[in-house]
């Protein structure tokens, strides 16, 4: 009996009992569309951090303030200011692996346009945060040298808070108020997207860092030298931890920190952290992918179950078979050959929903499912071994039946 007449004669007779075969392939069905589904969703996830990875910027540290206390209770990081530009100048001079240690301040404020306003994040900074963070400018100029030895009163504008306050229109030259101090906008900075902890990164307006110190958001708190945060860019990411260790000596150095004593200051290694955020999501994937393919096993045993009943119900057409010339191995091939048959078409009905399933979760997340050929491929692979697993033992039954006895079956 050729490949050709197996295949035939399989499709006949799961044709014969329709809705007998759909409730069997269901399991498998189920089951590959739930993988394709879960790895699609594991590969966006993993596409999505590096993305983010992409929009922070590559190879950076951020050099934040320790803890303090007050009456006896400890307060948070970033409560008793630290850092200063001179710590930022050392930083950049003295390491050979730093390309960029750029200071800065934070606040927040309202910032008025005409009869519009929005409460957004402020950023005191230097040209070299610009480049540290690898902000865009999208139109006009970016904060210059000289905007920093003047203080000048100009600000570029993140893309939520321009489209807040100017809708579709060109900011660049205009007029706003941050904390009713006049500025003017130069520039508008090309959208970046949410931070690894949901914050808006395009809900910011950058002034000098000078600027920012005398009229928004200097005072008692950030005077004199005193910066809220280094952002430090090295040259090659293979020196990142060489980097943070060389950075931490030298502040303990320059704050004058005793052997034993905690530091009063905090490095944050942003690639360490974004990796272990795409490890995560890769073992959640794996995970999920995992219990998903506890699917395809159910599916296989209800295969099995089926053909059983199938041998079963068809014994006496097996052993006319055999009466006539048909040999165990062709009764093999045949009963074989429906159980493969059965969970392809079944796999192949499942890549058809996941691909639907996984656009239906792209659009609910928000983010892109990457649907990977190896992973349609597989799961058409592991149809075709489940039905081969799994049918092999009820065609084996069937195979090794007396054709005399199988007569005689009612």
């Amino acid at each position: 009996m050729s490949t050709l007449d197996c295949i035939g004669a399989a499709f006949h007779a799961l044709r014969a009992n329709v809705l007998r075969s759909v409730l069997t392939a269901l399991g498998i069905i189920i089951g590959v569309a739930a993988v394709i589904v879960m790895v699609a969703v594991g590969a966006g996830a993993e596409s999505r951090v590096r993305d983010v990875i992409k929009s922070l910027g590559a190879n950076l540290m951020f050099i934040v303030p320790g803890s303090g206390a007050s009456g006896g209770a400890r307060l948070g990081r970033g409560t008793v200011l630290s850092l200063t530009e001179d710590d930022a100048a050392a930083i950049r001079a003295d390491i050979p692996s730093v390309l960029y240690a750029a200071p800065s301040v934070r606040g927040s404020g309202q910032v008025v346009y005409g009869n519009l306003n929005w409460s957004t994040t402020i950023y005191g900074i230097t040209p070299d945060n610009l480049d540290a963070r690898e902000w865009v400018i999208d139109g006009g100029r970016r904060i210059r040298a000289e905007d920093l030895r003047a203080a000048g009163k100009v600000a570029l504008l993140g893309a939520t808070v321009r489209e807040k306050l100017f809708g579709d229109g060109d900011p660049v030259g205009q007029s706003i108020r941050i904390k009713r101090v006049p500025f003017k906008v130069v520039g508008t900075l090309r959208e970046k997207g949410e931070t690894p902890m949901g914050r808006d990164q395009d809900d910011v307006i950058f002034v000098p860092l000078s600027t920012a110190k005398k009229r928004v958001i200097g005072g008692r708190r950030i005077s004199g030298r005193l910066v809220s945060m280094i952002v430090v860019k090295v040259r090659n990411g293979d020196e990142l931890e060489e980097a943070e260790v060389a950075i931490t000596e030298l502040l303990r150095q320059r704050h004058r920190i005793r052997p034993g004593d905690k530091d009063d200051f905090g490095v944050r290694n942003l690639a360490e952290l974004l990796q272990k955020r795409e490890e995560s999501s890769r073992i959640m994937s794996l995970l999920l992918a995992a219990v998903a393919s506890i699917s395809l096993i159910v599916g296989g045993i209800g295969i099995m179950n089926i053909m059983l009943v199938s041998v079963t119900e068809r014994t006496r057409e097996i052993g006319l078979r055999m009466a006539v010339g048909a040999s165990g191995r062709d009764v093999l091939a045949q009963f074989l050959t429906e159980a493969v048959v059965l969970a392809v078409v079944g796999g192949i009905v499942g890549i058809a929903i996941g691909l639907v399933g996984a656009q239906v979760s792209a659009d609910i997340a928000g983010w892109p499912m990457l649907v990977q050929g190896n992973s349609v491929l597989l799961a058409v692979g592991v149809s075709g071994v489940v039905g081969v697993f799994f049918g092999f033992y009820p065609a084996r039954k069937a195979a090794r039946l007396n054709p005399i006895d199988a007569l005689r079956h009612e």
